[in-house]
């Protein structure tokens, strides 16, 4: 029961990390800029950075992985600054609602003794 309740969280949080760069991406192409070229410049260089990030120090098989209170720390700086992103874009309830999900699924994640790989 246990390891079918985290794979269900791992999922949920796997679908918020899609949700984040969806996020940025989104934030990037709506962005008050008038210069298109900018606001593709944004739209996918920032969903491509937030994704270097994750991947170098953030993901369950990083290259560098980050130990200690950094990990959650930094989860925690892209998670929030992509509600911000959404709510910048003119969705605020969406953000809210993202934020939400994000945090209650790293929560009982915690609670439940999150794996480092998927089971």
């Amino acid at each position: 029961m246990m390891i079918a309740i985290q794979g269900l969280l791992l999922l949920i949080i796997f679908l918020c990390e899609l949700a984040a760069l969806a996020a940025y991406g989104y934030w990037g192409f709506t962005s008050a800029s008038n210069n298109m070229a900018l606001r593709i410049v944004i739209g996918v260089g920032t969903p491509l950075a937030v994704a270097v990030l994750w991947g170098t120090f953030l993901a369950p098989r990083a290259s560098i992985p980050l130990h200690g209170l950094l990990h959650p720390l930094l989860k925690s700086v892209v998670f929030g600054a992509a509600a911000a992103a959404l709510f910048a874009a003119g969705k605020p309830r969406t953000a809210v609602l993202f934020a939400g999900i994000a945090l209650c699924a790293h929560v009982l994640s915690a609670v439940a003794g999150e794996p480092r790989t998927a089971p």
